[in-house]
């Protein structure tokens, strides 16, 4: 998400400015690849770039053929094959061993439900979605581009009627989780991107200490919404954690008072004070959050664990499997900085359901496949 809230954010500023621009989108990728279908780029008509859609050596020629969609105010599609050694010639060069499809469409903020404006209806409210994106790999074909914005429970936003009849296919990548790359029932060899997307982590961090800056600063890099709080007015200010989007000082008991709980809001208490930590957890068992990392020694949970027992509070197993403690991934960590790093991955490595391995040790690909229909 933090990606498209860059773009979206350049599509303002440009749109202000005048500017025209194109939107570069990854649609499918052929064996190995830096970026995954969805990946996106956008591109002014002076050459500014935001986002990326491969590890920097794309973006060059990508350029280019997003300056000839402004320019003709045509959507291309167009296709690297990065394990031909012929690529060398236009000065790519990418090793990748792969084929990227991308696909390149200039933007007309007058057309309703143009990319961009599908694009933003992800900002208006914190809940998962789907988006589809037509394309044909048939030379010279017409490309619908991105046409569909679908969301639980809400109308379907959509410029395009052929893709009507993925609703089915589009509940259950809403279900499922996995995006999806899909052959349309037409004549016109058409394939759809079924893209799922989850708003960003909402990372909650109970404690204000020196030791919550680079945790805030960390998580501010990849995009994350940051709230910071506990119960000492001086620590508590948005003056120590400016990257952060919300600070506020309250007693334990008031914690949650202003707090929306999902799916994707994790929890680390770190405020070095053992009761106000407890007062925090306690009532963090009573939602239905699924990650709540405690800082400090295994000691410390146990502590906690016997005395809310002793307040007539019972921690069950499903309970317990959602704590973390000692919260972070055991990488030696033992600077704020290197407790931070430690954090961040946990909890990154949760959001994705991974464990936290070296990649060295992974059998098979390093991102998961997106299924494609043969």
């Amino acid at each position: 998400m933090k990606e498209i809230n860059q773009i979206l954010k350049a599509y303002s500023k440009a749109k202000l400015s005048g500017k025209k621009t194109a939107l570069a989108t990854v649609v499918k990728v052929e064996g190995s690849s830096y970026r995954q279908p969805g990946a996106r780029m956008l591109v002014t008509e002076d050459g500014e770039l935001t986002g990326a859609i491969s590890g920097g050596c794309l973006e060059g020629d990508a350029l280019r053929k997003a300056l000839l969609s402004i320019h003709q105010k045509q959507n291309k599609l167009i296709t690297y094959n990065t394990s031909n050694e012929d690529d060398a010639e236009v000065g790519l060069q990418l090793g990748c061993n792969g084929i990227v499809h991308i696909l390149f469409e200039f933007i007309e903020d007058a057309v309703e439900h143009n990319p961009i404006q599908l694009l933003q209806q992800l900002e208006l409210e914190r809940k998962e979605a789907v988006i589809v994106t037509v394309f044909s790999l048939k030379r010279n074909a017409f490309q619908i581009g991105t046409t569909l914005f679908f969301r639980k429970d809400s109308p379907i936003l959509n410029h395009n009627n052929e893709v009507l009849s993925l609703v089915s296919e589009l509940k259950e990548v809403l279900e499922t989780k996995i995006s999806v790359v899909k052959k349309l029932q037409q004549e016109n060899d058409n394939e759809a991107l079924i893209e799922y997307i989850k708003p960003p982590i909402s990372l909650v961090i109970a404690g204000a200490g020196n030791d919550v800056q680079p945790l805030v600063q960390m998580a501010s890099i990849l995009g994350w919404k940051i709230t910071v709080g506990e119960g000492r007015i001086a620590h508590s200010s948005i003056k120590r954690f400016p990257k952060a989007d919300q600070v506020f000082t309250a007693k334990s008991e008031q914690f949650l008072e202003n707090i929306t709980v999902d799916n994707q809001t994790y929890f680390v208490l770190m405020t070095h004070n053992y009761k106000y930590d407890l007062g925090v957890l306690k009532l963090l068992l009573e939602t239905n959050c699924q990650y709540i990392g405690i800082l400090g020694p295994k000691s410390k949970l146990n502590r906690m664990i016997g005395d809310l027992e002793k307040e007539g509070v019972y921690v069950n197993e499903e309970q317990l499997k959602r704590i973390y403690s000692p919260v972070g991934l055991d990488v030696g960590a033992e600077t704020a900085e290197e407790i931070a790093l430690s954090i961040v991955s946990e909890i990154k490595a949760f959001s994705t359901e991974r464990f936290g391995t070296s990649l060295k040790y992974k059998a098979g690909k390093i991102h998961d496949e997106i299924e494609y229909e043969k």
